[in-house]
């Protein structure tokens, strides 16, 4: 009788323990069939999402990994160990990996970001966001519960490229402060027990802050595949990102920063081109503005909070004189040393030597300009007193979002095959996958075309 008890107990907790499983594949087999159901929106991972035990790890983990960079000497420049640096922490049941964190420290500091705050964003304890789109990449996009930043899964390939890059990338921004790339701020990758490592980095969003967004599209400046079919009106939890064909019909509305936005895409996307770089994103954003914020645009006192934002960042007020007059703009100084890097990486150029420049301030980068010139070839303009101003423009009666994304794609030999293919089946149409040179001359003219 004893061991008919015991045999019976052991069944009962084997049984407990499947349907736990059982129960468990069902809760994902539901969340991925509301997936389908709803197919676009945000949606809050919550305790019954199949990414809620993740999404945790990745808190605790980004929480410990930003605790470690913030607590170590910030050096007055990064070398060479700083970009091949690989920081690994332990964690119950994962662990963490964080790569060139020196870097990204360095320059979230450039762009005006406090630790403290980047930490409470990545690692709050409210829950974080999916976002589900209609785009065609296999990653998984996580958004901080305030929408300040995007986590986005990436293949290991995309993250060598990536850090192969970096010091051209960072020196890109020493450059052209006011760049519209998006500004990535981390790069890292977590192994949980028996599952694959995932690699992910971590962007600022464009679209922040999002309250009054009223339009939201994804640009290539072609039009095969560039269509999104809108949901029906008052679709509940549906946030779309629309396409080129959808903004036929629509214009940004710049004035006088027009032809600020169309120098500022040419260097952004000659720099792109020169890494051999194709299939990435504009990304437009539409909000209306208030009444006051139209009448403030060009008071005196927001003149000055826009000017000391625009050459001194956030940092302190300065005294120079030197600022530029939106829609100025002038060919850029080509001052910036070179040297040959051995490493080949699928066809791109040589990187840039960056590893050995000092990493300003950007908003401190005043103390190395001279004169109006000087400012005025950085492409700079009037920032908005807003959060957010690098990705943000606004015009007389709209306020605009605006980022370059996805610009890890490399026009290699899968790419090359890929337009010749799509050459024979879209004989004489205009998709995305075409030369560098060809893209960034396409997407500067859509520009050219669609703005006023």
């Amino acid at each position: 009788m004893e061991e008919e008890g015991r045999r019976d107990s052991v069944q009962s907790v084997v049984t407990q323990k499947g349907e736990s499983r059982g129960s468990s594949r069902r809760r994902r087999l539901f969340w991925k069939l509301r997936q389908r159901w709803k197919l676009l929106g945000l949606f809050e991972i919550d305790k019954e999402h199949e990414f809620y035990a993740l999404t945790c790890d990745l808190k605790e983990g980004l929480r410990d990994a930003i605790q470690d960079v913030t607590q170590s000497d910030i050096q007055p420049q990064v070398t060479d160990e700083d970009y091949s640096a690989k920081l690994t922490q332990g964690h119950e049941g994962y662990m963490m990996r964080t790569y060139a964190g020196s870097v990204f420290q360095h320059f979230r500091q450039s762009l005006g970001m406090s630790e403290e705050g980047y930490q409470r964003s990545l690692s709050a304890c409210g829950l974080y966001l999916q976002f589900i789109s209609n785009s065609k990449s296999k990653a998984d996009f996580f958004l901080t519960n305030d929408k300040r930043f995007f986590l986005k899964t990436q293949s290991k390939r995309e993250v060598h490229f990536l850090l192969h890059i970096l010091p051209k990338y960072i020196q890109h921004f020493q450059a052209y402060p006011h760049s519209l790339l998006v500004k990535i701020l981390g790069v890292h990758s977590i192994t949980r027990e028996q599952e694959k490592k995932k690699y992910f980095i971590i962007m600022q969003s464009v679209f922040f802050p999002d309250e009054r967004i009223i339009g939201r599209y994804d640009i290539k400046g072609c039009h095969v595949s560039r269509w999104t079919e809108p949901e029906p009106e008052g679709s509940r939890g549906v946030l779309q990102v629309f396409k080129d064909m959808n903004f036929e019909g629509n214009v940004i509305c710049l004035d006088q920063q027009r032809s600020w936005l169309l120098r500022q895409t040419e260097l952004d996307t000659r720099f792109l081109r020169e890494l051999n770089v194709l299939d990435y994103s504009l990304l437009v954003g539409f909000q209306p503005l208030h009444a006051d914020e139209k009448s403030q645009n060009w008071s005196f006192a927001n003149l000055i909070v826009r000017t000391k934002r625009s050459v001194n960042g956030t940092g302190s007020p300065t005294t120079s004189h030197c600022a530029s007059v939106p829609g100025t703009v002038e060919e850029e100084s080509d001052s910036v040393d070179k040297e040959d890097n051995s490493t080949d990486y699928s066809g791109t150029p040589e990187v840039t030597s960056a590893r050995r420049l000092p990493m300003k301030k950007i908003g401190q980068q005043v103390s190395t300009v001279s004169d109006v010139s000087d400012v005025v070839a950085q492409n700079r303009r009037l920032l908005p007193n807003y959060r957010n101003p690098l990705h943000v423009m606004d015009g007389p009666e709209q306020r605009y979002f605006v980022g370059i994304i996805d610009i890890f794609t490399v026009y290699g030999l899968r790419k090359k095959l890929e337009h010749i293919w799509k050459s024979m089946r879209y004989r004489g149409q205009e998709f995305s996958t075409v030369s560098p040179y060809r893209y960034s001359e396409r997407l500067c003219r859509w520009v050219e075309t669609h703005t006023v």
